[in-house]
């Protein structure tokens, strides 16, 4: 499973030194000048005027991201890292990946002139934390969950958001300084990735505790599951009314994959200087609940994710779950657009049920990544499968959620290699 967008700066506050030396500076800008140099390719418009199409509903060719996740640790390892201070080797590491993009993936990612700079910030929890035992360097863990009887349920509170209005700004304006002349700088926080709940309420509770709930514990679980819904609102409305979203209507990363580029985003009444809800892409899914029949989960997830999908002017749903068997309890969700379509999920029930009203965003398995020499004979033959089946779709092919590359850089970009000429053979016939 995923549990995160590609990955930024860590907008938490901590004890990083905002400071670039004249070292670290030269680096950057060097990597800074490559990314402006490649975004300013014709290509580039090319491939945003095909996500605006496609994210509208327009017929196009299958289209094609791959975020290596945890495999980028082998792409850009620490080896070839310049950098030497702790907030320049953070803007380093988010340069490169761009230019890996550009000059070498092989996507249909769009390389933007921009440099993203998030708030500095504190997000406190939700009046009690789970205990997590290993997970070092991305590796697998077990948690204690606190919320050990529904006797301790008065005990949660709402999570509170601290921006640090100084250090952003200090932030803001040394991106400005070393980068500003180069690359845009923009004050851009992703404050969620998911708001579908089911993780925060499997970190408090337990994965199985969870499911015995829904039987031994019902009304209670449903009165946690209420409270997480009016968290999330409230979450909501804190960073609306204070002015701390962004449009992601553009190159940002929405759902489990694709991006946001829209034109049918801002909604009416849309003021440059406080962005709504209305204005942007929602998401939610329930990976954790894949175990959970469609009746229960119709019971005891999905009417609490629906208020909080109300906010949004377009919606992406589901990730690694396979969602052909809960397509009928989630397809009146509003304004739905994206919906991801997991290794697990039948491509032609989806499909059938897609059809040119969705976008069918297909997630491969990335296990077929995962080794040191590819089977590429495997993989073509698959992706040409599923692009005969979708025929007529909004499809995209979104490779993510790899644990690794098997430590072969290449592998990622001959799957790219691959896709794109699996697409284009779809698109000339």
């Amino acid at each position: 499973m995923a549990d995160h967008a590609p990955a930024d700066l860590s907008g938490s506050i901590s004890v990083i030194d905002f400071k670039i030396s004249d070292h670290d500076r030269d680096i950057l800008r060097a990597l800074a000048g490559r990314v402006a140099a490649l975004a300013s390719r014709p290509i580039e418009s090319e491939k945003k005027e095909l996500w605006y199409r496609h994210n509208d509903l327009q017929a196009t060719r299958p289209l094609i991201f791959c975020d290596p996740e945890n495999g980028w640790n082998e792409i850009l390892p620490d080896s070839i890292m310049q950098c030497r201070g702790e907030l320049a080797q953070k803007w380093e590491v988010l340069l490169r990946k761009e230019i890996f993009w550009g000059e070498t993936m092989g996507d249909d990612r769009v390389v933007e002139p921009f440099f993203n700079v998030p708030h500095v910030h504190q997000e406190s929890d939700w009046g009690m934390h789970e205990k997590k035992i290993g997970g070092d360097h991305g590796g697998s863990y077990r948690w204690e969950a606190p919320l050990k009887s529904y006797d301790d349920i008065g005990k949660l509170r709402f999570p509170k958001i601290r921006v640090d209005s100084e250090a952003t700004e200090h932030v803001l304006e040394l991106a400005s300084s070393v980068l500003g002349d180069l690359l845009t700088v923009r004050l851009r926080t992703s404050w969620w990735w998911t708001l579908g709940m089911t993780w925060t309420a499997v970190n408090l509770r337990g994965l199985e505790q969870l499911m015995l709930d829904m039987y031994d514990f019902p009304e209670q679980l449903k009165q946690m599951m209420a409270f997480l819904r009016d968290g999330h609102l409230a979450k909501l409305d804190y960073l609306e009314s204070h002015g701390l979203l962004a449009l992601n209507n553009d190159d940002a990363y929405v759902g489990s994959g694709g991006f946001g580029w829209t034109r049918q985003l801002p909604q009416k009444g849309f003021k440059p200087d406080r962005v709504r809800t209305m204005d942007m892409w929602g998401f939610c899914e329930s990976q954790e609940t894949v175990g959970v029949d469609p009746e229960m989960f119709a019971e005891f997830v999905y009417p609490y994710q629906k208020p909080i999908l109300e906010r949004f002017g377009l919606n992406c749903y589901g990730c690694c779950e396979p969602l052909d068997k809960r397509w009928h309890v989630i397809k009146d969700a509003p304004r739905l657009r994206r919906i991801s379509v997991s290794p697990w999920a039948s491509v032609e029930k989806m499909a059938e049920q897609l059809g040119d009203r969705y976008i069918f965003s297909y997630k491969p398995s990335p296990s077929e990544l995962a080794r040191p020499t590819i089977d590429e004979g495997r993989i073509r033959s698959g992706l040409r499968q599923v692009i005969e089946t979708t025929r007529g779709c909004r499809v995209e092919i979104i490779m993510k959620d790899n644990h690794t590359l098997g430590n072969n850089p290449q592998n990622a970009v001959r799957w790219c290699k691959i896709a794109q000429e699996e697409a284009a053979r779809a698109s000339v016939r």
